[in-house]
């Protein structure tokens, strides 16, 4: 995978002098790159992918938001970073292994650094030790991206991940006891995917992954030539591409019992708790957090199969598509309008 060089260019689009784009749980900018700022910027690795990943971008100056570009000094640094050793320090820092590239972009003679953060597999990511200046990483501490900024996690959301999590292994359970059951306990192996091995019984076959399977060359029985042939495997037993194994699939039935309140009911449960607020801001927060894309908070309630099908072809929302939330969006509403009084 590569940084999109189009879609940063479109995030540092102006309209007049300012940016047109807005820090949000995915796009987060800073005026400079600094190596003393390593510690935040990881921060802000953990928080991207804690949650659906994002990017950072250096060379945008705040207050007012405008694309300046990268100082000598600031892009000098930004070349001599090895990712070698920063993926090392991510490793000794948190839980688990935090998937992120970087680049340098050239637009209207201005350099812009930027690093791409993806959605960590398994979470939580955990801080394992205190780093960074003023120890802004914590020993324990799980950060997460709420609108524009990175904080450490709330209840609802640290809840959410982990019941993901729970059901993410149940369902590969059943999905393994499904296999079973169908094929017959006599017919199951088990396949260890770090070993790369079949195990049945006392039997033990290897896998191979697709990357490497596409380099190998098979010769019919009583052609091999050791002298002129290519390198080859004996190959035992019929070849199954492995986009055919059959996956069962978890399909949710009844969406409203999971997101119980339209748009004008989740505004009223809002401005419950925070009376002074305008219903425009609650639509502000839910357009700055990309909401009604996250299926943590909210899925669109197609009026028919046909319209879910448009959709899922072409990520086109038909009009007048309504919007279904759940009362975790209610909280997160809440949480985010609080924090912008304080600031």
């Amino acid at each position: 995978m590569a940084i999109d060089e189009e879609y940063i260019i479109e995030l540092l689009r102006v309209k007049g002098s300012y940016l047109y784009h807005r820090e949000n749980q995915e796009l987060e900018f800073k005026e400079q790159f600094n190596f003393a700022g390593l510690g935040e910027y990881f921060r802000d690795f953990a928080a991207f992918a804690n949650n659906r990943g994002g990017h950072l971008i250096f060379g945008v100056k705040d207050s007012p938001r405008m694309p300046i570009g990268l100082s000598d000094a600031s892009l000098d640094q930004l070349n001599k970073l090895d990712p070698e050793r920063i993926t090392g320090f991510l490793l000794e820092i948190f839980s688990a292994d935090l998937q992120w590239e970087q680049a340098i972009i050239k637009h209207n003679g201005k350099y812009f650094g930027t690093f791409r953060i993806y959605e960590a597999p398994t979470k939580p990511i955990i801080a394992k030790k205190d780093e960074g200046r003023d120890q802004i990483i914590k020993n324990g501490e799980i950060y997460y991206r709420y609108g524009g900024r990175t904080q450490k996690i709330l209840y609802a959301e640290l809840e959410n991940i982990i019941n993901k999590r729970v059901e993410q292994n149940n369902n590969q359970w059943l999905s393994l006891m499904s296999k079973i059951g169908k094929a017959g306990p006599q017919n199951a192996a088990i396949l260890d995917t770090e070993k790369a091995l079949i195990e049945k019984d006392d039997s033990r076959i290897l896998v191979l992954g697709e990357n490497l399977a596409e380099k190998l060359k098979f010769i019919k029985e009583g052609h091999f030539s050791e002298k002129e042939g290519s390198t080859t495997l004996r190959l035992v037993g019929d070849v199954v591409p492995i986009d055919k194994v059959e996956v069962v699939k978890k399909i949710k039935e009844n969406l409203l019992r999971e997101y119980p309140l339209s748009a004008m009911q989740l505004a009223a449960a809002v401005q419950e708790k925070v009376p002074t607020v305008p219903r425009h801001e609650i639509w502000h927060v839910i357009s700055d957090t990309d909401m009604k894309n996250n299926r943590d908070y909210s899925v669109y309630n197609f009026r028919n199969k046909s319209q879910e099908d448009m959709f899922m072809e072409s990520g086109h929302i038909p009009a007048a598509t309504p919007s279904i939330y759940n009362h975790k969006a209610v909280e997160i509403i809440v949480k985010i309008l609080q924090d912008q009084k304080k600031t």
